[in-house]
Formats: C-alpha cells, sequence, structure tokens
C-alpha cells in the first residue's frame, strides 16, 4: 500500500493512478482523513462473447439466411 499527502497526490495524480492500478494507494489531508483510491474494473457485457473459428464464407450465411425467409413466404 502507497501513501501519499494531499498535495503530493495534487501534485503526481498520474502516478498515483498508476500505481493504483497495482495496489492500494492511501491519499492523507492535513486533518486526518484518510482515502483509499483502488481501480475499478469494467463491467463486460453479456454480449461480449468470444467469436468461433468456422469454414463458413459470407455467401454460406446469407444464402442460409435467404432459405430460411423462402420458407416463410409458402
Amino acid at each position: 500500500m502507497k501513501v501519499y499527502t494531499y498535495s503530493e497526490a495534487r501534485r503526481c495524480l498520474a502516478e498515483v493512478l498508476d500505481t493504483a492500478r497495482k495496489e492500494e494507494v492511501v491519499i492523507k489531508r492535513r486533518g486526518g482523513d484518510q482515502f483509499s483510491v483502488i481501480r475499478k474494473s469494467l463491467a463486460s457485457s453479456p454480449f461480449d462473447i468470444p467469436g468461433i473459428k468456422t469454414a463458413a464464407t459470407t455467401a454460406d450465411i446469407v444464402a442460409a439466411i435467404r432459405t430460411s425467409r423462402a420458407r416463410g413466404t409458402e
């Protein structure tokens, strides 16, 4: 855990944030208040899924879509 004074943290904010990526950072104010800075990870989307490998071409996919749509018109 790295500790900075308020003045140090203001002067080198980029360094404080870089350090917070790896470990907790504490900023102390003159009155005795202490604040923690920690990295917050980004929430991932439920639609963020890995792709799949396939031998299908764009033409194959378009043909399959057209075939499935044509069945509904009969």
